[in-house]
């Protein structure tokens, strides 16, 4: 579905419910998730650049880069903009809690059940995975003629399911349970052995490599279904050679409350910070970038919710070197030195969801740091530096919020309870640009399924619009 290509303002914030929970519904995995994103950059007029390539990044232009499909940087040059000059950066995640089938997921048959190995994802399998319909998607490696090419599919239909034990079992019905042994998923039926005098497979070992090998390694029915999906004939398979799968929630993201006040869904967390910051850039890269004169730019990382340290992960050098190029490529005298006035005129919103104050359990929060739902984004603080938020930064926002008539609200954890993290304090500690953590309020964080605010979405599209818009403006009155 088109997304809306209009500036947003407060009047219009619903005007984002829809297009988001189809993006949400449309996108299960974090690589359809950027492929989705870089689809519309390109609709929108954005380059798409190659890591591997020569850029020549022009003023005025708008580009994006996408590392290993799952995390993608977008940016625009102001037409005014000089090297040095600073850049309006908002930076979250795409990835979310689930869980990946392992290299090798074909298991022993049990009882009649075909089941499929995989392994949790940051806090996927939660009991929040325990009887919903899944189904599996990802990218999948194909070769074709001498090349290599990723292909992404997604079964349109629920194939596999967490059972649970009836609770007339007793203690056993109770838990704690064992993710490896008691959380497999069951994909189906198979009562061959009820005729068959052949024993149980025995433990071999499995080996990678060799024509077919991969096929060979997984579950034949579901190499099936993959290979019909993407047009593959049986006498084909062996050109399958190697997948990256992972289950996913199939039920719909919808609209909920008796006026539809409510987004209930899967993996809001982080695809709608992600989504409505990108959507910000493209309502601000038009009639603003010829105006402006500097770089703005969101940066969509993947593995978040693992810690980042992988190659697309926020703790990697992806950002850095993308703002090292574009710099280089307008610069003449590009350099170190160069680079430190950039981070220095910089400024980076860490956009992650948080916490919205859940009507049930109001002694968990901490009174006047409670955020609502419909409200506004909110800036989220934490005195141990698990948070970017200052008095700086804050006022910096605010300036911004100020601008454009939108509500700021703030959150911090109380006390006695542990404090989550962003990519915010990794990536302002690399580069020493100021900071700030603000994001977009949802309930049920980390459950298959969370619930926000049917405006919120749009609610974020204005508030990160004002900053690319009026970034370059307040921050004059911010310099020492």
């Amino acid at each position: 579905m088109s997304q809306p290509q209009v500036g947003a303002t407060a009047s219009n914030a619903g005007l984002y419910t829809i297009p988001f929970c189809s993006f949400l519904t449309e996108n299960p995995t974090v690589f359809h998730a950027v492929a989705s994103l870089g689809d519309e950059l390109v609709h929108r007029g954005f380059s798409k650049l190659c890591e591997r390539d020569v850029w020549k990044i022009e003023k005025g232009g708008r580009y994006f880069v996408e590392r290993n499909g799952s995390s993608l940087i977008a940016f625009t040059v102001g037409n005014k903009y000089e090297p040095g000059n600073g850049a309006a950066i908002l930076a979250g995640h795409v990835d979310a809690l689930t869980a990946k089938l392992k290299p090798i997921p074909k298991l022993n048959d049990k009882a009649g059940y075909v089941q499929l190995g995989v392994a949790p994802y940051a806090g996927g399998m939660n009991s929040t995975w325990w009887d919903r319909d899944l189904s599996v998607g990802g990218r999948v490696l194909i070769k074709e003629g001498d090349k290599i090419v990723s292909k992404l599919v997604k079964l349109g239909w629920p194939i596999a399911r967490i059972p649970t034990l009836a609770p007339h079992f007793g203690a056993a019905a109770n838990g704690p349970f064992n993710p490896e042994t008691q959380m497999v998923p069951i994909i189906g039926l198979d009562n061959s052995d009820i005729s068959s005098d052949s024993a149980e497979g025995s433990w071999k070992p499995s080996i990678l490599g060799g024509a077919g090998a991969f096929t060979a390694t997984q579950p034949p029915r579901l190499v099936r279904v993959i290979a019909k999906q993407l047009g593959i004939k049986e006498q084909d398979y062996s050109s399958i050679v190697n997948w990256e799968l992972e289950l996913y929630d199939t039920q719909p993201a919808t609209t909920g409350g008796l006026d539809r006040e409510f987004i209930f869904a899967g993996r809001i967390d982080d695809k709608l910070c992600s989504w409505s910051a990108l959507q910000a850039l493209m309502n601000s890269s038009t009639y603003a970038t010829r105006l402006s004169s500097v770089i703005k730019v969101v940066g969509l990382f993947d593995d978040e919710e693992i810690g980042s340290q992988l190659r697309q992960g926020a703790r990697s050098n992806f950002l850095p070197s993308i703002m090292e190029r574009i710099v280089d490529s307008i610069s003449d005298k590009a350099g170190a030195n160069l680079m430190s006035q950039t981070y220095a005129n910089s400024f980076l919103i860490s956009s992650d969801v948080t916490h919205a104050v859940n009507p049930n359990f109001l002694n968990a929060y901490l009174e006047n740091h409670s955020p609502r739902l419909n409200v506004g984004v909110v800036v989220s603080a934490d005195s141990n530096g698990h948070m970017t938020t200052d008095a700086v930064s804050t006022a910096l926002l605010q300036r911004v919020a100020d601008k454009i008539g939108a509500k700021l609200q703030v959150f911090q954890i109380r006390n006695d309870s542990r404090s989550g993290g962003t990519v915010g304090p990794m990536l302002s500690s690399m580069t020493g640009m100021r900071a700030i953590d603000a994001g977009i309020p949802q309930l049920s964080m980390h459950s298959i399924r969370a619930t926000t605010g049917s405006l919120d979405p749009g609610l974020g599209v204005i508030l990160f619009q004002g900053f690319f818009d009026h970034y370059e403006e307040i921050d004059k009155e911010f310099r020492e």
